[in-house]
């Protein structure tokens, strides 16, 4: 039979025959009621510093060792080996004092920190403590006989002591629920027990007779009443410490939960970056319960502070909580303060952060901010905010290149209406003027009111202002001309208008303003209900661009534009290749005006589509009737190329007309692309797929860039005028002309040469291999019947109807 196998039998006969299975249950009991004390207690000093801590360790290792003790005792006043048997009361003090020496050791080595090596070797200091008591409680033990040991026994019931107390350890953890605490006291029982009573197997009693048991040494039954009375007491000081430190502690929170959900402020409590708890309005905050919440990480998740860096308790600083369930982040005020007290290692790291909702206070604070910006009554941008967002509107146009313009506002006869009528109607004209004039503009144009029945405009535009200001100033008095209903009956409204322009009339936001108001005097002066310009000058160039507009809508109507053409060559032997169409206007009293005159005031009053769309189809059709095929080039403008129904109108155009796709030639400026990008292309791409050829003009100036040659295949280009005619003038324009046509050559796009009006250009330009030449040299331009001497098939190509350029540029081949 091997060691162990000897060792358990006679461990089971020793229990069952030599012992008092009353007192051995006894025994059990007080042993569990005692080690789970113990890790009660023992999680208690786990969670304190300082001297609470070791009040805690000392309880816990006199509970303990007074367990362990008192176990020891009752067992062995159960031990019956029918001898007379006493004990020595130095002995078993002495074992007391060990056990509970060893047991605060062992707890105090445990707790330190948290790791398996603390837990192996408290465990170890607790098995060695139970075996030095159980054995120095054995040599107080006396009875008529001799102790025989068997050393072996003894080991392995120290090894089994030892087992048992590292279990417990490490399995109760940090001991801080009930269920811990449990198991790590059964586990220590079970070795302590099984310590013992290995311990007692071990054991062979030689009865004696020469020895004399004394009368003074302690009886069992004295030793179990007073094993009994001291443990019970120990024990039950233990339990009672704890039921009053848990009940302190909750009637403490509870108190404290109390008041932090009356608090108005979120209350969270923090540890290691996750919730700990939080009070009824942080909660609400969050939306969420309590109970989603603990455990969750805050700072950096949940709430982002604007300047999250330490050393910042009790200082104020804002940041944003984003709900649980998602939503709109919420503005708050953030405090925070430490909770460690030292005391407690539950509060190492803990913080209390005060979270209060900014979302009222901003709320608030921007209605401040709007009424001291705005005017009460119509909403517009008062007095106060005015020079601020003129002077913003002024950088700009600086930096962008657009334009300004001031108006200045004055509703005529408001003070007759506003007494007649009553404050009332007055209120409500100045709400409807404010309805009126912001319907009229938009961002980044603005209307303010500066007090009274004063209003400005700034108006923002691009292009040219003074014609956009007169444009915009005619549909401000026409809208404030027409009558408002009130109380059932028509308000009629009037206003007078002044207009600066900047820079012209100042650069400064006060002398804008300052400049405008003269102007609306003088508007005033001039019978009310109309407009002036600062300056006297523009009002007569405006209102003569107004009247060359309105003529030019009637002219149109009535068949006053003509078509000239202009003959292109080929440089290489000047054989005129095809023709440009340009407009012309007959006016029927100030004779023939040139397109620069009335394009842009075609732009200006919307009747560029009109315009563009009727020298497209005369073009076309004039082109069809020629015999020869030569090609037509027909300018369009901005507004056209961003027409989405142009390719539909060249479509219809070529079906109706008979001209062949490739014989039209469509001119584009490259600035005219960059309002919107990418429709032009789209445009042109549907132009190029029905077969008609896309030239970019005037090359080289504006916003011409490589970037647009390589977005889309041009047929061709043409350099601006103002180079060549520079040709040997200006060694750039020299330069500038030779490197279009390489750029041409290498990217296989022809190149027209604009303004050619000398023989030595021409030869410049064909050594340099350009393969289109137009100008005066080449042509002037002419009406129709006029081109008989290139169209007709057969005739002459160097015949010229009014001068003889196509025969010099012939004879130069």
């Amino acid at each position: 039979m091997t060691l162990v196998g000897a060792c358990v039998l006679k461990f089971l006969t020793c229990l069952t025959t030599q012992h008092d299975l009353r007192l051995l249950v006894v025994a059990v009991l007080v042993c569990m009621a005692g080690c789970f004390t113990t890790f009660r207690l023992y999680s208690r000093m786990r969670g304190a510093r300082g001297v609470v801590r070791a009040a805690w360790l000392l309880l816990t290792g006199l509970v303990a060792g007074s367990s362990v003790w008192a176990t020891h005792f009752i067992a062995m006043v159960a031990f019956t080996p029918g001898l007379k048997t006493g004990y020595s009361p130095t002995g078993t003090l002495l074992s007391l004092m060990i056990a509970a020496l060893f047991m605060a050791s062992g707890f105090a080595v445990a707790s330190a920190q948290r790791s398996t090596t603390n837990d192996f070797t408290g465990g170890l200091l607790l098995g060695l403590g139970v075996a030095a008591m159980h054995y120095t409680g054995m040599s107080a033990f006396v009875t008529q006989g001799r102790l025989v040991w068997e050393h072996a026994t003894v080991g392995l019931s120290a090894i089994l002591g030892v087992s048992g107390a590292v279990a417990a350890l490490v399995a109760a953890g940090n001991a801080r629920t009930t269920k811990r605490q449990a198991l790590g006291g059964g586990l220590l029982s079970l070795g302590i027990i099984a310590l013992h009573f290995t311990g007692m197997s071990a054991i062979t009693i030689i009865p004696d007779t020469s020895i004399q048991v004394p009368d003074q040494l302690l009886s069992g039954a004295m030793l179990t009443l007073a094993v009994g009375s001291i443990t019970a007491m120990i024990i039950l000081g233990g339990l009672g410490a704890v039921a009053i430190e848990s009940q302190t502690s909750r009637s403490a929170l509870e108190r404290i939960r109390r008041l932090a959900n009356a608090a108005y402020e979120g209350l969270v409590v923090v540890q290691s970056g996750k919730i700990n708890d939080a009070n009824a309005a942080f909660c609400e905050l969050a939306g969420a319960p309590l109970s989603e919440l603990i455990g969750r990480p805050l700072i950096g998740a949940m709430l982002t502070i604007e300047d999250s860096g330490s050393g910042h308790e009790g200082v104020r600083r804002e940041g944003r909580l984003q709900p649980v369930g998602g939503g709109r982040e919420i503005p708050v005020e953030v405090f925070s303060r430490l909770m460690d007290d030292g005391a407690r290692i539950e509060t190492s790291g803990l913080t209390v952060l005060a979270i209060r909702d900014l979302r009222e206070r901003r709320a608030a604070e921007e209605k401040i901010r709007y009424l001291a910006e705005h005017d009460g009554l119509t909403g517009l941008p008062n007095r106060n905010s005015l020079q601020a967002r003129l002077a913003a509107a002024i950088e700009r146009v600086e930096a962008s290149g657009e334009s300004l313009s001031v108006f200045c506002i004055d509703l005529d006869h408001f003070k007759d209406a506003n007494d007649q009528h009553g404050h009332q109607a007055g209120d409500a004209i100045l709400v409807e003027t404010a309805r009126r004039l912001q319907a009229a503009v938009q961002s980044p144009s603005f209307v303010a009111r500066l007090g009274g029945d004063e209003f400005i405009v700034a108006q923002v535009a691009g292009g040219d202002q003074p014609a956009a200001a007169a444009e915009l100033s005619g549909r401000l008095l026409e809208m404030l001309s027409a009558p408002m209903a009130f109380e059932g009956q028509d308000l009629s409204l009037a206003a007078s208008l002044g207009v600066s322009l900047y820079p012209e009339d100042g650069r400064a936001a006060e002398t804008l303003m300052a400049n405008a108001d003269m102007a609306l005097n003088r508007a005033k002066e001039s019978g009310r209900g109309v407009y002036r310009f600062f300056k006297r000058e523009m009002d007569d160039s405006i209102r003569e661009r107004r009247n060359l507009a309105r003529d030019l809508r009637q002219g149109i109507a009535d068949g006053e534009l003509v078509v000239h053409y202009q003959p292109l060559a080929r440089a290489a032997d000047g054989e005129v290749c095809g023709f440009e169409a340009l407009v012309r206007w007959k006016h029927p009293t100030r004779g023939m005006i040139p397109p620069l005159d009335f394009i842009t005031v075609a732009e200006e009053n919307g009747l560029i589509g009109a315009l563009g769309d009727w020298v497209l189809r005369r073009a076309c059709a004039d082109a069809a009737a020629w015999e020869k095929p030569l090609r037509i080039a027909v300018n369009l403008s901005p507004i056209q190329l961003h027409d989405p129904d142009l390719p539909s109108l060249v479509h219809e155009v070529l079906i109706t007309s008979g001209l062949s796709p490739s014989r039209l030639e469509l001119e584009i400026t490259e600035s005219a692309l960059f309002k919107d990008y990418q429709r032009a292309l789209d445009n042109l791409r549907r132009l190029k797929a029905l077969g008609v050829r896309i030239a970019m003009d005037d090359f080289g100036t504006g916003f011409s860039s490589l970037s647009t040659l390589q977005s889309f295949p041009f047929d061709k280009i043409k350099i601006d005028k103002s180079f060549v005619e520079n040709i040997h003038r200006h060694d750039r324009a020299t330069v500038i002309v030779r490197a279009v046509l390489g750029l041409g050559r290498s990217l296989e796009i022809p190149v027209v040469a604009e303004g050619v009006e000398t023989e030595e250009q021409i030869l410049f330009l064909r050594g340099e291999q350009c393969a289109e030449l137009q100008g005066y040299a080449i042509g002037r331009p002419a009406p129709v019947d006029a081109l008989t001497a290139w169209t007709v098939a057969g005739a002459s190509t160097i015949a010229e109807p009014d001068v003889g350029s196509a025969r010099k540029v012939k004879r130069s081949a």
